[in-house]
C-alpha cells in the first residue's frame, strides 16, 4: 500500500473581480401589468395585516419565490431601504410543500418599507401600461428600449423592479403552527426584539431562565397555545421538548470474563449519553460525571446504553475481533445527561455548551442519543442547530448516530427520517449497515433540510440475527442500532488526530472519502451516506499500490484560494490517470435562515490545467465561468451550500488516458467563497481536501509524484502509521526528573 502524503505549499489569493452584469429579464422572460396588480393587492393585504396587529415594531412579510432561488436573483429593490439591501433583512427561509419546490423566504421590515414597496410597484405599473403596452419582455431590455420619465421612476431602478417582480408570486404572511400538548421548544424569527418583551406583550409569564438564546425558548403547553392563539406568525419552529429515546436492542449473553490494563496515556474521546455503571470491568478508562438532577428518579436500565457505547470507545475490538480497526484503546470521559425512554431537550442543550466549554482538550465527541421524532423537512432541530453552533465554535467534531426505527416497524415503509440531532450538519453522522454493507433493517433516511447530505457514512452497527457484541453491568452483551456504530468512527477519528496529528476537517475528509469508491453512485445514498467506512485504520489513511493519495489544506481568507501546481504523473505524454476529491469544511450557521442554513459555501473546482490557463473539472463544474445554472440544479450537481463535496471520476475497463494540455502536464485546485449574508462568516474558514489520482494500468506511480512535487516546491510529508504511533507515545511519556 502506499502512503498518505499531506501536501504543505503556498497557495495564491484573489479577491472576487467579476461585476454582475446589467439588469435584465432572460430569454422569454416577461412580466405583465396583471402580475404586477396581483403583488401590490398582496403587499395591501400584508400591510393591512400589520395595521391591526400591533405585538412587533417591525412586522413579517413573506415572499413566496417561483423557484429555489440564488442569492443573486433575490429581492435587490423591493423590500430595501436606501443602501440597505433586502438580503440584510431575512429571518427565515424554508421550502414550500407542494411538487415543485420554491422558496419562502420571511423577512423583517418596517412598515414604512412595505409602504414604499408599494409606491414602487404602482409606479412601474404606470410604466408598463404608457410605455409598453402592459408587458415587458426580455426584447424590451436587449434592444435598451428601458428609458423611464426620472420624474416616475430612474431607469435602473424600473429595471429592477421587473426583475424582481418576476422572480415572485406573491407576498404573504405566514401563521401555520403545529400543534403541541406538551412543553415545547420553540424558535421564534428574529425581529429585533428581546424575548422577554415579546412574552410580556402577549401576557405569557415567561423566565430568562427558560431559553438557549434571544429566539430559542422552552414553554409549557398554556404558554405555547397562548402564542399560538396571538402571534403564530412569530414560530418559526416548534418541536416537543420531551424526546423519546429510540433505545437500541440490547440481548444478554452468557457472562464472559475480561481483562484489561491499566489507562495510560491513550487519547480521550468525549461521551455525552445515559448513566454509566462504574462496576464494569473497564471503568478506571472512564472519567464518569453524572449530570441528572438528584430529583429524577433513576433505575438500572439507565445504565445500560451508555455504558454499552463506553465499551465500544475504549475496548471494543476485544469482544468484536472482526471488527479489529488496529486504533488500540481509548479513555472515555463521560457524561451522564439522560436516563432511558424520555428526556428533554432543553435541558441536554443547557448541559452541552457547558460541558464542551469545560473541556477543550476533547477534539471528538461522541453522541448516540436521538430522538424517535423524524426532523423537519424545512427547519433545523434546536439540538442540532446548538451542536453546530459550538463546531464552529470551538476546535471539535460531534460523532452522532443517524437514529433507530423499530425493529417492529413495516419495513415497506422507507420513507422514515432521521430524528435529532442527527440533522447537525457540521457532525458526522453515522447510519447502520449489515455484515454484506448493506442497509439495516432500522434505517432511518436522510437528508436534512431537504436537501443536506444526511447520514454521512456507514459502519457495522449489527441486525438481526447479526448482532454486534458491547459490555455493560449486565456483562457481554449483542447489541443492534446505530449506537454502537458511531463509536467505532469515534474510535478512528480521534485516531487520525490524536495519534496521527490531523486537523478536524482532515480526519472528517478522511473518513468520507475512504467510503467512497470509483464505481459507486454519483450522488449520496439517503440510507448509506457516501459509503460504509473501512474497518481498518490502515484503510481509511493508505491507498492502494495504484493510487496517490494526498491532503491540501489551507484556509479561504479571499474569494478565491488556488494552486495550480500540482504535477500528475505522466507516461508517454499522456496521464494515465482518474482522481477524485473530498472538501469538507466547518460554516457558521443560521438556524433562523431555515432552509438556507449554512452561511458560506466554499465551491471546489479541481482538474488539469487546459492551454488557457484554466482548470478543467473533472465534475463539468462551470458554475461562475460565464454559464448559467439554475440554483436547484446547482444544489444537485455540484453540492453548493453543502460543508462536503465529494467529485469523482468513475472507473471504466476502457477508461483513456488524458492528453496532455501542455508540456508541463500540471493540474490545479481552486476553492472560490461566497456568503450567504452580507456579514463575511466564512473569513479565515479553514478547509481540507483529500485527492486521490488512480492509475487506469495499474501501475504504482507514487514515487514520480513526489519526485515532481518537490521539484515545484511541495513540502512533501508521508504519513506512516507505524512511524506516527511510536512519534505519539514517545511524547506521551512521562519523564521523571530525579
Amino acid at each position: 500500500m502506499n502512503h498518505l502524503l499531506q501536501l504543505k505549499g503556498n497557495f495564491n489569493k484573489r479577491k472576487n473581480s467579476g461585476k454582475g452584469g446589467p439588469v435584465k429579464l432572460r430569454n422569454d422572460e416577461s412580466v405583465n401589468v396583471e402580475h404586477l396588480h396581483n403583488l401590490k393587492e398582496s403587499l395591501i393585504s400584508v400591510y393591512e395585516f400589520w395595521k391591526k396587529d400591533t405585538i412587533l415594531k417591525n412586522p413579517l412579510v413573506s415572499v413566496h419565490y417561483t423557484r429555489v432561488m440564488p442569492k443573486s436573483n433575490r429581492l435587490q429593490i423591493l423590500l430595501s431601504k436606501g443602501s440597505k439591501k433586502p438580503n440584510s433583512f431575512i429571518v427565515g427561509a424554508k421550502f414550500s410543500n407542494d411538487s415543485t419546490r420554491k422558496h419562502i423566504i420571511t423577512y423583517c421590515v418596517t412598515k414604512e418599507i412595505i409602504k414604499s414597496t408599494i409606491d414602487l410597484i404602482e409606479k412601474a405599473i404606470i410604466v408598463v401600461n404608457s410605455k409598453f403596452g402592459g408587458i415587458i419582455t426580455a426584447d424590451d431590455f436587449d434592444n435598451k428600449k428601458i428609458d423611464v420619465d426620472k420624474n416616475i421612476l430612474s431607469s435602473s431602478k424600473f429595471a429592477q423592479i421587473i426583475v424582481d417582480a418576476y422572480h415572485i408570486e406573491k407576498f404573504n404572511v405566514e401563521v401555520d403552527s403545529p400543534e403541541i400538548k406538551e412543553n415545547a421548544i420553540i424558535t421564534i424569527y428574529e425581529t429585533g426584539m428581546q424575548s422577554e418583551e415579546l412574552m410580556h406583550k402577549l401576557n405569557i409569564n415567561f423566565l430568562s431562565l427558560r431559553k438557549i438564546d434571544n429566539t430559542t425558548m422552552l414553554l409549557t403547553p398554556e404558554q405555547y397555545n397562548i402564542l399560538r392563539e396571538k402571534a403564530p406568525y412569530l414560530i418559526a419552529m416548534a418541536v416537543t421538548d420531551l424526546s423519546r429515546l429510540e433505545m437500541d436492542s440490547i440481548i444478554q449473553t452468557p457472562l464472559s470474563k475480561i481483562s484489561i490494563p491499566e489507562p495510560n496515556n491513550e487519547p480521550i474521546i468525549g461521551v455525552i449519553d445515559t448513566l454509566f455503571d462504574e462496576s464494569v470491568y473497564f471503568s478506571k478508562w472512564v472519567e464518569y460525571t453524572n449530570m441528572i438532577d438528584k430529583n429524577i428518579p433513576i433505575n438500572a436500565n439507565d445504565y445500560k446504553h451508555g455504558t454499552a457505547v463506553s465499551s465500544i470507545i475504549v475496548d471494543g475490538p476485544s469482544f468484536n475481533p472482526s471488527l479489529d480497526d488496529g486504533c488500540g484503546r481509548f479513555r472515555v470521559r463521560y457524561f451522564g445527561v439522560a436516563v432511558s425512554g424520555q428526556f428533554s431537550s432543553f435541558t441536554i442543550l443547557k448541559n452541552i455548551r457547558e460541558i464542551i466549554s469545560k473541556n477543550r482538550d476533547i477534539k471528538v465527541w461522541n453522541l448516540s442519543l436521538g430522538s424517535m421524532k423524524e426532523i423537519n423537512q424545512n427547519f433545523i432541530s434546536p439540538e442540532a442547530a446548538e451542536l453546530d453552533k459550538i463546531q464552529f465554535e470551538y476546535d471539535v467534531i460531534f460523532v452522532i448516530a443517524g437514529t433507530n426505527r423499530s425493529l417492529f416497524e413495516d419495513e415497506r415503509n422507507d420513507v422514515v427520517r432521521i430524528g435529532a440531532p442527527a440533522d447537525s450538519i457540521n457532525a458526522l453522522v453515522v447510519n447502520a449497515v449489515k455484515n454484506d454493507n448493506t442497509s439495516a433493517s432500522y434505517t432511518r433516511v436522510g437528508p436534512v433540510l431537504s436537501f443536506f447530505n444526511k447520514p454521512d457514512i456507514s459502519y457495522y452497527g449489527g441486525d438481526v440475527d447479526e448482532e454486534i457484541f458491547a459490555y455493560n453491568s449486565l456483562g457481554k452483551i449483542k447489541v443492534i442500532g446505530t449506537s454502537f456504530a458511531a463509536p467505532w468512527i469515534a474510535r478512528k477519528l480521534a485516531y487520525l488526530i490524536h495519534i496521527l496529528g490531523l486537523s478536524r476537517e482532515v480526519a472528517k475528509a478522511l473518513i468520507i472519502d475512504s467510503a467512497t469508491g470509483w464505481n459507486s453512485n454519483e450522488e449520496a445514498s439517503i440510507r448509506i451516506g457516501y459509503g460504509v467506512v473501512p474497518k481498518k485504520i490502515e484503510d481509511v489513511v493508505n491507498s492502494k499500490d495504484d493510487e496517490i493519495k494526498f491532503i491540501l489544506t489551507s484556509e479561504a481568507t479571499m474569494y478565491e484560494t488556488y494552486n495550480f501546481n500540482i504535477p500528475v504523473p505522466k507516461n508517454k505524454e499522456e496521464q494515465p490517470f482518474i482522481s477524485k476529491a473530498t472538501l469538507c469544511y466547518f460554516p457558521k450557521c443560521s438556524k433562523n435562515q431555515g432552509v438556507d442554513y449554512t452561511n458560506t459555501e466554499l465551491d471546489m473546482h479541481f482538474g488539469k490545467i487546459n492551454k488557457s490557463g484554466r482548470i478543467v473539472t473533472v465534475n463539468n463544474n462551470k458554475q461562475d465561468e460565464g454559464c448559467y445554472i439554475y440554483e436547484k440544479a446547482a444544489r444537485k450537481n455540484f453540492r453548493k451550500w453543502d460543508n462536503v463535496k465529494h467529485i469523482c471520476e468513475f472507473f471504466k475497463l476502457r477508461k483513456r488516458p488524458k492528453k496532455l494540455a501542455d508540456t508541463n502536464g500540471l493540474w490545479g485546485i481552486s476553492i472560490k467563497r461566497k456568503e450567504r449574508l452580507d456579514a463575511n462568516d466564512g473569513t479565515d474558514l479553514k478547509f481540507a481536501v483529500i485527492i486521490t489520482l488512480k492509475e487506469i494500468n495499474g501501475v504504482n506511480r507514487i514515487e514520480d509524484f513526489i519526485y515532481q512535487c518537490q521539484l515545484r516546491g511541495w513540502l512533501v510529508n508521508e504519513i506512516d502509521i507505524h512511524n506516527q504511533v511510536e512519534v505519539y507515545n514517545q511524547a506521551e511519556t512521562n519523564i521523571i526528573f530525579e
